[in-house]
């Protein structure tokens, strides 16, 4: 993951032991102006061939310039650290978002809480709907799932095959029927229940179809959930990005999880997503199966860049 990165640094790295890259002084060294900006503009392509978002790109590269520029080093000191450490920094900088304890919401809201999910098809919506039933049923919750996606037959199905493996409720409607309709049972049948979660699925046409907006904000409305949630995925690059924005300016929303973050090896998603919506990331998917699911923190994503 993230090679380009480990590739630049070593590039760097390089330079720097052949000298030429730092400046003296009495006080130790800095990286020269010239060195400075030939670095900067080669990480800012490096970035964006990588699907890091334009604008978070020329944050990260200002960030680091930031730090960097006429920064005294002192003799002694690993000058590669110094320069692999402000990358890191300016990293956990633009992907910090207020934090956001998904578990610890869940114990202190009113129960059922209602989530609502959120997201194109393909993405890994449906699965990632299903981990976090089986993350809830370890933390000692009860869930009950909603087939909200009533225009693919398949994508209810794909849900009973979930609810099955995992012992959950399922509450559907033949396809075709009213989604908002759907989520609504769910949710009074858990509260008739004493159920804790309800899990909303919805349809996922491309983010421009107007219905599909419209019909996500119905929902909203009729349910009113406690918490919604986009699901991206990292392998889309900048389309996830792009995706998030259109639903949160369309319909709203109040975190991110970002599957097949596993399989992802340029990374762009996962560090533009957060900074061009400022919601947080509060978990990533790394496989397929129900445990396949990663609390996300600034320090998790640098650890995984520069493993």
């Amino acid at each position: 993951m993230f090679k380009f990165l480990k590739e630049k640094l070593s590039k760097f790295k390089k330079r720097a032991e052949e000298g030429g890259v730092f400046t003296e002084s009495v006080l130790g060294k800095k990286i020269s102006e010239k060195e400075l900006e030939n670095i900067l503009e080669e990480l800012k392509i490096d970035l964006l061939e990588a699907d890091v978002a334009f604008d978070v790109a020329e944050e990260i590269v200002s960030r680091i310039e930031e730090e960097l520029r006429g920064k005294k080093i002192k003799r002694g000191v690993d000058l590669y650290s110094v320069v692999l450490d402000s990358l890191k920094k300016a990293i956990k900088d633009v992907v910090s978002v207020d934090s956001f304890d998904f578990l610890e919401f869940i114990k202190n809201s009113e129960k059922p809480v209602v989530i609502l999910f959120l997201g194109i098809n393909g993405t890994g919506k449906t699965t990632t709907i299903a981990k976090i039933a089986h993350l809830l049923q370890k933390n000692g919750y009860s869930v009950v799932i909603a087939a909200s996606d009533t225009f693919r037959a398949g994508a209810i199905e794909q849900l009973e095959i979930h609810a099955k493996n995992l012992g959950v409720k399922l509450i559907k409607h033949k396809q075709g029927s009213d989604p908002a309709a759907v989520a609504y049972d769910a949710v009074a049948h858990a509260q008739a229940r004493k159920k804790d979660v309800v899990l909303i699925d919805t349809a996922g046409r491309m983010q421009t179809n107007r219905n599909l907006m419209d019909e996500m904000r119905k929902i909203k409305r009729v349910v009113k959930p406690h918490l919604t949630i986009f699901v991206g995925d990292s392998l889309a690059g900048n389309d996830a990005v792009e995706q998030a924005i259109t639903f949160e300016k369309e319909v709203g929303f109040d975190a991110i999880i970002l599957c097949k973050i596993d399989a992802d090896a340029k990374g762009g998603a996962a560090i533009s997503i957060s900074y061009m919506v400022k919601k947080p990331i509060i978990y990533v998917g790394t496989g397929q199966k129900y445990d396949d699911l990663e609390k996300f923190s600034p320090e998790w994503l640098v650890q995984h860049i520069f493993s």
